[in-house]
């Protein structure tokens, strides 16, 4: 049988395994791919994931405004991201994915990806000099191991930002 911890050394380890799970969490980046390029979110800006529903086409709006999305009952504003970005729009697929941003932003708004790529640990990347004429919502770059470039969205100021809240043409 199992021997039973006193309740005060239970509560201790209950609470330093929540604090080492809320720091691996808060150490954690999330990668996708966008185009050709690769770009880290961070999980506290990320709402969750999911593949791509169907999406309403809105008239007379940019050409990077895919539309909107119903999800679980709520509208979301679908972003090309790619196209956003002066690329090539995303060509939807099995792997294409929808990054719906956070609740707290309440923006309800999605980016359209071409796919999800897991997980990333940013001790494992090593920074790079940041551009002098980049974009606001560019929080950083960075390459890891295999010498792949990964660019760092910064949600909070992308979705402060006029461009991206101007969808109409």
């Amino acid at each position: 049988m199992a021997e039973k911890l006193p309740l005060r050394d239970y509560q201790r380890d209950l609470a330093e395994r929540l604090r080492a799970a809320s720091t691996a969490r808060a150490a954690s980046l999330l990668a996708l791919q966008v185009g050709q390029e690769g770009w880290l979110v961070d999980l506290a800006d990320a709402g969750e994931v999911i593949p791509v529903p169907a999406i309403t086409p809105v008239p007379l709006t940019r050409g990077w405004f895919r539309g909107m999305a119903n999800i679980r009952g709520n509208l979301y504003s679908v972003v090309d991201f790619a196209a956003f970005l002066g690329g090539a729009p995303v060509a939807p697929t099995e792997q294409s994915r929808l990054l719906l941003l956070g609740d707290r932003f309440r923006i309800g708004s999605a980016l359209l990806l071409d796919r999800s790529l897991g997980l990333r640990n940013p001790g494992q990347l090593k920074a790079q000099a940041r551009p002098e004429a980049s974009q606001p919502w560019l929080k950083g770059e960075y390459t890891d191991e295999e010498g792949r470039t990964w660019k760092e969205l910064d949600v909070p100021q992308l979705v402060l930002q006029q461009e991206f809240l101007t969808v109409g043409a």
